[in-house]
């Protein structure tokens, strides 16, 4: 034995069947589905609680701020409320306080996995040593040493900051820091129209914020069915949101009063804030996976095999550190099924095919399946069925007119083969859409909707009502 590896054998601090790093829905995952199997699990969590980006600065506090300007827009809408008196107004501060609760309750919940499945948890800052061992940097700047079979890396992934601009600056945010915004903005410009832009861009808006929202495509969302995008830019602009698409930013400056933005266009804007929200960037540079001969990509993502396996092949990366699809929900299960390729060699569960998307602007737009321009372009002959938010009894009682489902399905097979929702709850209500595309054997057809008996009233019932009128769009 080489006298540097006799001496790591004597230092090591502990030892475990398998390590995660991050303790986001991905690293979640993973760490249940090894423990439940018997593994010695230990998690890594460089934060002083657990969670990960997605409890505390992603998913979670954007949702609950979302959810809770959403009913302050509700309610100064409200024919019941509005008695000649003045708009109800909250502060972004005030509206945190929620969030801050939620995550609260969150972290406690989730602490409590760890506990009852035996999961040692440790908090510092990882990397690796060589592919069996790792280095743990504690909070008080001790090191331990572990050593372990295999490990799972979910880090998870930060805001990409450009590096022109200066983010020290008390009035510069990114997605992460606006979190701690103190002081009441009157105006707002939102760099990136992405869903992170977009959807704080309904928040400020909600909050009666003046907001420049700039994109720099040519519309919004691009990746979702252009009659929803279509939508969305409509009830942005209606309520108020200035939208400023092909822009590229030049510069921006920051001043004791505000922020100046200058565009590559000439275009010189005012505001109190800036929030910059153009992409993210994977949490990989402290990991030191060079030491085990891996090469991230220029976002900080990793490369992996369709069991999550990286190059190195005890290593699994999972989650925003892989990139696509990049979502919480997706994130779960591939820790899960990276777990079962740990403990089986290999994993033959996937992924659904059709991954539902969510997207909590105000209202809210979910999609799972094809787009129209997709079908379009693969020469798929379709039919489209809608049913419009306004003509729902449910709609109506709840005072939430605005939006649609459509359903676009196969002409012939009648096959659905996307499903797009517009409105408040389309999170929830796609998930009936999407139960039905994922049946096999001539299950998934659009006469499932017209030979169900819904509740009534319900928003449910809005497929009923899509189905019949793509039905009635088809030539006898």
């Amino acid at each position: 034995m080489a006298k540097g590896q006799k001496a790591r054998k004597e230092n090591i601090a502990a030892e475990f069947d398998s390590i995660v790093i991050g303790s986001g829905p991905a690293g979640e995952g993973a760490a249940m589905m090894l423990a439940k199997r018997k593994q010695n699990v230990a998690i890594i969590e460089a934060y002083p609680r657990l969670g990960g980006g997605c409890t505390h600065w992603g998913t979670i506090p954007s949702k609950a701020l979302r959810h809770s300007v959403s009913r302050l827009v509700e309610y100064n809408a409200s024919p019941l409320f509005k008695q000649d008196q003045m708009p109800l107004r909250l502060t972004f501060s005030e509206i945190l306080r929620h969030a801050e609760s939620v995550i609260r309750k969150q972290v406690s919940l989730r602490s409590s996995f760890y506990v009852r499945n035996e999961v040692t948890v440790i908090h510092g800052e990882a990397n690796f040593v060589d592919e069996h061992h790792l280095e743990i940097r504690k909070p008080d700047g001790s090191i331990e040493l572990l050593k372990t079979k295999n490990v799972v890396i979910a880090t998870g992934s930060r805001p990409y900051r450009p590096p022109n601009v200066d983010f020290s600056h008390p009035r510069i945010y990114d997605s992460d820091t606006v979190l701690s915004l103190k002081h009441d903005p009157r105006t707002i410009i939102i760099y990136g129209a992405g869903v992170i832009g977009c959807e704080y861009a309904s928040i400020f808006r909600g909050l009666g914020v003046k907001v420049d929202l700039i994109n720099t495509r040519d519309r919004l969302l691009s990746f979702l069915d252009t009659e929803i995008s279509d939508a969305l830019s409509y009830h942005l602009r209606n309520s108020g949101v200035v939208i400023r698409h092909g822009e590229e930013f030049q510069s921006v400056e920051g001043r004791e009063d505000g922020v100046v933005m200058t565009t590559q266009s000439g275009k010189r804007m005012f505001a109190d804030c800036i929030l910059l929200a153009n992409g993210r960037s994977g949490n990989i540079e402290k990991l030191k996976v060079e030491n085990i001969g891996l090469e991230p990509n220029y976002r900080g993502q990793l490369v992996v095999d369709s069991n999550y396996r990286t190059s190195v092949p005890n290593v699994y990366a999972v989650g925003d550190i892989i990139g696509y699809p990049s979502l919480a929900s997706a994130a779960y299960d591939q820790g899960r099924i990276a777990a079962m390729a740990v403990l089986d060699g290999s994993c033959e569960s996937k992924l659904v095919s059709d991954i539902p998307t969510g997207i909590y602007t105000i209202p809210e737009i979910s999609s799972v399946g094809a787009s129209e321009e997709q079908l379009t372009q693969d020469n798929i002959p379709y039919e489209v069925g809608r049913a419009q938010f306004k003509h729902l009894a449910r709609a109506q009682i709840a005072d939430s007119h605005v939006g649609c489902l459509k359903l676009i399905f196969h002409r012939e097979t009648k096959e659905i083969l996307g499903i797009h929702c517009f409105g408040e709850r389309a999170s929830e209500i796609i998930h009936i859409g999407q139960a039905i595309m994922e049946q096999k054997n001539g299950g998934n057809t659009v006469e499932y909707f017209v030979n169900t008996t819904f509740n009534y009233p319900t928003m449910a019932e809005a497929y009923r009502v899509a189905a019949l009128n793509g039905l009635n769009r088809l030539a006898p």
